[in-house]
């Protein structure tokens, strides 16, 4: 168990949180929310001992174990896959280390041999004889498959570094596990067995996440930070919400009832206050006036920003016709004979176990690169516009304000039209005038979605759209992409996210694609798709 005590902490003269108690308990999921900046990553930084709080105290049950998902992806590049997921249960690890050097030295003496004793014993009773089977049993549940087991770490590519440092952290069921963005780079094959893991996860576990399925399928409480309190309340994300905004309701609904009587009252006393008759009336009413108080209702800090994308001519019969692209990188085979024609009403889905196959068939469409064989061909009436998912480029030595930056692709040039747009992504007054070279990850997003906004585009290429984003932008674009009148070509990791937009599933494999009209939700687990898929991925 983990207990907060009275935790504050400030940063200069910023209230960041304040007077924070909670207890976080074995057989429960909390999943800590907030706005943007509201110190959610400060908060489990705090609980795992990487930050030390302004006041108060973070006390863990004696002999218990915390793990936390690392978050520097190259910090174990010079060890083997098998051996970085071991370091996640130091000690552990420090005794197979100790252990492989006391057998290994030529002059092994009596003493030594006492030690290896104590060793192995230590040793049984960590369960280090099962290490290397629970180890493989989350390497492959996450899919990291047995040949990288002994890689390694710099030979892997990003996602499955990803993977590996998510089964550091799950190794040797710490009694305490704090993750923070675990979806992150996962595929949905990899979360879906995340889940499964949490749900039946007999421990304590605090989770971070931008991503609302993930959210509701694990959690069993929330804890929302916001105006400087951490609120804990049971339940998923959906209750949280749903329960916030009737207790908003309630609030506002208590407070109209209040002013009425107010109302009814001050009009009572300013009606008789000077008629002798009713003189005990009025002076009865104005003391009952005197104790009639307004809830307090605080707005949440949360921000919304307006996400609307109005294309500037309707798509005609033609949208798009690919035929046969393939592309292979660095010797490895990305694509391979992606062949679909797009109607004007999709909004299509890319899955792939590889992030670079989406994003380079997104870059040939877009003309960036050359595919090795195959062609397409874009209708006469569509316009595109491309959301790449690194986005630093637009914003990396560029010396511009906001507002400057924004004049680049606004057909309006003026100062008021660009500040008016810039508001409604939630740079408004001094914001405006930020350099766009000191951006945050989600404040370079919000930017992106505006030149996107004003492009008019018919037709959008978005990989990883919600990338850096918090919960109330993906809503925001989750929300502006359900109304889009438009054709859209995506990637995504958030289930929700599919869910509710698309309306066809593309994955591309290395031998092929598998193209499908069901709804994500149906496509994940029909068995008709799943067997094409073991033929296509060779399994």
């Amino acid at each position: 168990m983990i207990t907060v005590t009275d935790l504050s902490l400030r940063f200069s003269d910023k209230k960041l949180f304040e007077d924070v108690n909670a207890k976080f308990t074995p057989g429960n999921c909390y999943g800590i929310i907030g706005a943007n900046g509201a110190g959610k990553t400060t908060f489990v930084r705090i609980l795992s001992g990487d930050l030390e709080p302004t006041s108060g105290t973070v006390t863990i049950t004696s002999g218990e174990r915390l793990a936390t998902l690392k978050q520097d992806h190259f910090e174990f590049d010079e060890f083997s896959v098998m051996e970085t997921v071991f370091m996640g249960f130091p000690r552990l690890h420090e005794i197979m280390r100790a252990k492989d050097e006391l057998y290994a030295k030529p002059d092994f003496s009596e003493e030594d041999g006492l030690k290896a004793a104590d060793l192995e014993h230590e040793f049984a009773e960590l369960n280090g004889w099962e290490a290397e089977t629970d180890a493989e049993k989350l390497l492959m549940g996450l899919g990291i498959d047995r040949p990288l087991h002994t890689r390694l770490m710099s030979e892997l590519t990003g996602g499955d570094k990803v993977k590996v440092l998510l089964a550091q952290a799950l190794f040797g069921s710490p009694h305490i596990l704090v993750l923070d963005e675990p979806t992150n780079h996962l595929d949905f094959n990899a979360i879906r067995w995340l889940e499964e893991f949490l749900i039946e996860y007999p421990n304590t576990v605090i989770v971070v996440s931008h991503d609302r399925h993930f959210l509701n399928k694990v959690c069993t409480h929330m804890m929302d930070i916001d105006f400087g309190k951490a609120n804990l309340v049971v339940g998923n994300y959906d209750f949280w919400y749903e329960s916030s905004q009737l207790m908003l309701r309630l609030t506002s609904d208590r407070n109209k009832k209040k002013e009425d009587r107010i109302r009814e009252l001050q009009a009572f006393i300013a009606r008789f206050g000077s008629n002798a008759s009713k003189a005990r009336q009025a002076t009865s009413r104005k003391k009952m006036l005197e104790k009639i108080v307004l809830d307090d209702i605080l707005p949440s800090s949360r921000r919304y920003p307006y996400i609307g994308f109005t294309p500037e001519r309707e798509i005609g019969k033609d949208v798009l016709f690919v035929d046969g692209l393939s592309k292979t990188i660095n010797g490895e085979k990305v694509l391979s004979d992606v062949t679909f024609a797009m109607n004007r009403e999709d909004k299509i889905v890319f899955l792939s176990r590889s992030e670079l196959a989406r994003t380079t068939l997104f870059e040939i469409l877009m003309g960036e690169i050359e595919p090795d064989a195959g062609s397409f061909r874009w209708g006469t009436t569509t316009s595109q516009a491309y959301l790449p998912k690194d986005v630093n480029s637009f914003f990396d030595g560029v010396e511009l304000n906001l507002i400057d930056w924004i004049r680049q692709y606004s057909p309006d040039d003026h100062e008021g039209f660009c500040r008016g747009f810039l508001g409604k992504m939630l740079f408004s007054g001094d914001e405006a005038l930020k350099q766009a070279n000191v951006l945050s990850g989600g404040e370079k997003m919000r930017c992106m979605f505006s030149k996107l906004m004003l492009s008019s585009a018919n037709i959008l290429i978005l990989d990883e759209p919600t990338n850096h984003l918090d919960l109330e932008s993906i809503t925001a674009v989750n929300n502006g992409l359900i109304a889009f009148k438009g054709a859209l070509l995506f990637a995504s990791h958030d289930y929700e996210f599919i869910q509710t937009i698309a309306n066809r599933v593309i994955e591309l494999t290395p031998n092929g694609i598998v193209d499908s009209l069901l709804p994500l939700d149906e496509y994940l687990v029909d068995e008709n798709v799943q067997q094409k898929l073991r033929t296509l991925y060779g399994e």
